[in-house]
């Protein structure tokens, strides 16, 4: 017996191996010709911990004052080994686990994988799609860059046009009325303590209504194995699935280690309060179809401001949006196509607002 069998079984013997993995052995995945969507929720998860990782390693030398933050990052940039690359591997992932986690969240709907009794689990996964988002937001602040700088000043003006609640808001985030040294550190708090925080609870939960429910069938695909019971086939998560898992998360590292290489993430100018905005800034390519459907608004609506109606209708989609399983939760609603339309309504409304943002002056 080796040195390594020795240990697994004096591990076993104290942490019971064998009933923590049992419900993974028992697991099974469905499979058909759409099951490779299965493989976005895991990618999404693994550049979860691409992002704890190296951000544990930036926080070891990052400062988070105005009159340091930006000179750390360039000193992580320049004087660290291999600084430039950490810092570029966590920017760029943190944009790609957003954009897996819009493509997780567009086909749980078009393989309605959000119908009873998986509703919670679409909650819980709206939730935190929206609580990823904010990582970016409270992360784009701390290099304390120019656009940085500009970009919060006037995402944290938008979220102020909200009638009664949003002038407060719009003060707890900044900690004052204006874009300072402090919204700098309180951007850190949310980015490295309150954000994770809140990301580690609502996954766990997540996961565990995966691991309760199973993954959902197709509805057509659900239809077929009820006629014809012996097409019906399904993968053994643990070892089976868990592997071809582990290679997808071993393309996604080679593509976001080719990207942190080819295209290393620029630092930029270091903020000026006095400065002046600069010419046509634009959010983060996450926040660009909202920021672009709030431009094409009218100034007023009857006797409402435009970007107070924008904003207030941004917030009525957002839950309608997370509450959609509930208007779709028994068997004989599953012949209906109208939430498929809202879905692709959605998207392509996304995907338009979002190109033409970026090429607008």
């Amino acid at each position: 017996m080796t040195v390594l069998q020795n240990v697994g079984n004096w591990l076993s013997e104290r942490l019971e191996w064998e009933e923590l993995i049992a419900p993974l052995k028992k697991k099974t995945v469905p499979r058909h010709r759409l099951s490779y969507w299965y493989f976005l929720g895991g990618i999404t998860l693994f550049l979860f911990i691409i992002q704890v990782l190296t951000g544990i390693l930036l926080l070891l030398y990052y400062r988070p004052g105005a009159s340091e933050a930006f000179e750390s990052v360039q000193y992580i940039m320049t004087q660290v080994q291999f600084g430039w690359l950490i810092r570029s591997i966590h920017s760029w992932s943190a944009n790609l686990m957003i954009f897996t986690a819009f493509a997780h969240m567009f086909s749980v709907l078009f393989l309605k994988a959000y119908r009873k009794p998986r509703e919670l689990t679409w909650v819980t996964g709206v939730v935190l799609l929206v609580l990823v988002m904010g990582f970016g937001f409270s992360g784009y602040l701390l290099p304390w860059n120019t656009l940085a700088f500009f970009a919060t000043k006037v995402g944290t003006d938008i979220a102020g046009q909200v009638p009664v609640i949003g002038h407060p808001i719009m003060v707890f985030l900044r900690g004052g009325e204006e874009v300072t040294g402090a919204t700098l550190t309180r951007f850190f708090g949310f980015h490295v303590a309150v954000l994770p925080g809140l990301v580690f609870l609502l996954l766990v939960i997540h996961l565990l209504f995966v691991q309760r429910q199973g993954m959902s069938v197709p509805p057509r695909v659900e239809k077929e194995w009820e006629e014809n019971p012996a097409a019906r086939r399904e993968l053994k998560f643990f070892p089976n699935f868990a592997l071809r898992e582990l290679m997808a998360w071993y393309v996604g590292l080679g593509v976001l280690g080719a990207l942190a290489a080819l295209f290393p993430w620029n630092l930029g100018v270091k903020a000026d309060l006095f400065a002046s905005a600069p010419a046509g800034i634009k959010p983060e390519w996450y926040f660009l179809f909202m920021f672009q459907a709030l431009k094409l608004i009218p100034s007023k609506i009857w006797f409402m401001d435009g970007e107070v109606v924008g904003i207030l209708t941004c917030a009525l989609v957002g839950l309608l949006w997370m509450l959609l399983p509930f208007f779709e939760s028994d068997r004989k609603a599953r012949s209906q196509h109208w939430i498929t339309g809202i879905s692709v309504f959605a998207l392509i409304f996304v995907v338009t607002m979002s190109v033409y943002g970026y090429v607008a002056k």
